[in-house]
């Protein structure tokens, strides 16, 4: 996995500028701008890939960083492509062919659980990682005449009828999917009594939802918070260690005895093929609108936590995230 350091540019000075910097050296230090707005090497288009098809929380982050970095004048142009199924691999595998050096492409938790059970030929590994944006609980839902009033009536139904229950999510072998199995395996249930209904995108989900096509589901906070406040949803606990501020009445995991914490994280990767200065730009790029008030009121609008991690820090978070996930997914039969 390539490293993204934040070192400084390499720039090349004609002798006439050299002359010229000779000069006004008692004057101060000649700089040249990098960021977005200022420089001859600025990015002025930038490529966002969301491996994902409209609606869900990947398409929700690829579009507010569009958003708020051309608001911000921080590119001329940003524009966002789809590419959704199998967990985000069909994205990632676009990537790998990507020959434009400027392209970001939304990923996460999900990913990492989604290149293991697809056996997916692309890895993450084999991309330039260039920065975690943001991390979020996730909510089980019912919809909103479901019999189940907690999590213990949906798991008592659950030990009853096995696959009789259905639960739906995004891609196989994502974060949803994940958290299934744990809680599943936390309270003693065989995991082949599992039956979880995939979908690429939170849009999907959620109609299977609406229509009471499944007995429940599982997602980012952010994509279901809506509905609950609605009525049409019932949130029945958030995976994280504390009450989601969008829906602080409802009760996490392990206020109701079960023993998971598990939120998801979402970042953007470049392409493998890139060099080290285009991944520094990349990197400055995105450390600027991390820096912006409108990213600051992005996360506070859509209650992400800001989880920003850049360069060689963020390289061995995904190393270490990716062992995790793959004994885990392992540990609770989906491998």
């Amino acid at each position: 996995m390539k490293i993204n350091p934040s070192g400084s540019r390499r720039t090349t000075l004609t002798a006439l500028a050299l002359a010229s910097a000779l000069a006004l050296s008692a004057c101060g230090s000649m700089t040249e701008s990098t960021t977005g707005g200022g420089g001859d090497d600025a990015i002025e288009k930038l490529n966002i890939v969301v491996p994902a098809d409209p609606g869900g929380g990947w398409d929700q982050t690829g579009r507010a960083m569009q958003k708020d970095l051309q608001d911000n004048d921080l590119v001329e142009t940003a524009s966002v492509v789809n590419v959704g199924g199998a967990g985000g691999t069909n994205g990632l595998a676009q990537l790998a062919t990507e020959t434009d050096p400027n392209t970001l492409m939304v990923m996460g938790y999900v990913m990492v659980g989604a290149v293991e059970t697809n056996n997916a030929a692309n890895r993450i590994e084999d991309t330039t990682p260039i920065a975690r944006m943001t991390d979020e609980p996730l909510v089980i839902v019912v919809p909103a005449d479901s019999p189940y009033q907690n999590m213990q009536d949906l798991l008592d139904d659950i030990e009853a009828k096995g696959q009789g229950v259905s639960i739906t999510g995004g891609s196989a072998g994502g974060a949803d999917h994940i958290l299934a199995g744990m809680v599943l395996k936390e309270a003693g249930i065989a995991p082949d009594k599992l039956n979880y209904i995939p979908y690429s995108g939170g849009g999907e989900s959620l109609a299977a939802l609406l229509g009471n096509k499944v007995n429940a589901g599982i997602s980012g906070v952010g994509e279901y918070a809506e509905q609950v406040e609605a009525g049409k949803l019932r949130a029945l606990a958030v995976s994280g260690d504390e009450a989601a501020p969008q829906l602080p009445e409802v009760q996490t995991l392990t206020d109701q005895g079960i023993d998971v914490v598990l939120t998801n994280w979402r970042g953007v990767v470049a392409p493998g093929s890139i060099d080290e200065a285009q991944a520094d730009k990349l990197t400055e790029l995105v450390t600027d609108l991390h820096e912006t008030e409108a990213w600051k009121t992005t996360l506070k609008e859509n209650n992400w936590s800001d989880a920003f991690l850049t360069g060689e820090e963020f390289d061995t978070f995904l190393t270490e995230d990716i062992a995790t996930v793959k004994t885990t997914l392992t540990e609770i039969g989906l491998l």
